[in-house]
């Protein structure tokens, strides 16, 4: 992995995978400190969509951080744009309407936005962890961490970390 960033932060490469089928789905992230992966982990459960993994992803590699590395200088990495654009944007708008999405039609209904609790949960944790900055990267293109993150959210078993590019 190419050292793009600041050499004292901690990366964390982020990935959500889902199965429509049977409305399962698993989160994964993975930690790496001077190019060396220091810990990995996965969840899985039942949700609506792959949206909702991908914040749970982010989410649970937060707590993580909260408990194991807190004030530590991190870049969280996802190749989830809804997340990106939920963290920049988003989630201030949504915490002002009350975590609604609000129509211009002052008649019609305002409707609750998806996944809103994970959603709260991770406002409220990006406001305790301001030395986290979560940022996009493009999928399946070679990033090691993301690659990695991806295959565990994906469910195999063995990853070996890819070869460095």
């Amino acid at each position: 992995m190419k050292s793009m960033h600041p050499a004292d932060a901690l990366q964390v490469f982020t990935d959500g995978s889902f199965d429509v089928c049977s409305r399962t789905g698993a989160w994964a992230f993975v930690v790496f400190y001077d190019d060396e992966r220091i810990h990995a982990e996965r969840g899985s459960g039942e949700g609506l969509s792959n949206n909702a993994f991908e914040v749970l992803g982010v989410l649970n590699a937060l707590s993580w951080l909260e408990t194991s590395a807190a004030g530590r200088a991190t870049t969280v990495w996802t190749d989830s744009r809804h997340v990106v654009e939920g963290v920049d944007h988003w989630r201030m708008i949504w915490r002002g309407n009350g975590w609604k999405r609000v129509n211009p039609n002052p008649r019609a209904r305002r409707r609750e936005i998806p996944d809103a609790v994970h959603w709260r949960m991770l406002d409220a944790s990006l406001d305790r962890n301001p030395h986290v900055t979560v940022r996009w990267c493009k999928a399946h293109v070679g990033n090691a961490g993301n690659e990695f993150a991806d295959a565990l959210a994906a469910g195999k078993t063995h990853v070996e970390r890819p070869k460095d590019q």
